[in-house]
């Protein structure tokens, strides 16, 4: 059996913050199945449908939509399309990351992350 590793600040602060502050536990459960795709593929981005995503977290495909909405809001996913019709393309957006390297280097971190927990 695989294994998907998680950063821990998924765990420690990204799952309180949505659960809690957010009331979106589904926006999380979104997220991890974004993160286990992405990890599984080894890309930067996945192609999925929200009918995909729907089954992989077990919610309705509104629940994903709404979901989705919550995450964009945040900054934590990027969505691109093709066309209109198109299956979306998900790319997670790990700020965290860039502020763990900006604090090495001993830079301030990026504007939007400041203030947050």
């Amino acid at each position: 059996m695989d294994h998907v590793p998680l950063d821990d600040y998924v765990l420690d602060v990204l799952m309180p913050d949505l659960v809690g502050h957010d009331h979106s536990p589904s926006a999380f459960l979104v997220y991890v199945a974004l993160w286990a795709l992405l990890y599984r593929a080894g890309q930067r981005s996945i192609a999925v449908s929200l009918q995909d995503l729907s089954v992989r977290t077990g919610l309705s495909k509104s629940a994903v939509q709404l979901s989705l909405r919550t995450l964009k809001r945040r900054g934590l996913v990027k969505v691109t399309k093709a066309s209109a019709t198109a299956i979306p393309q998900y790319e997670l957006v790990r700020h965290w990351l860039r502020r763990r390297i900006g604090e090495k280097r001993g830079d301030s971190p990026p504007p939007q992350a400041r203030g947050r927990r």
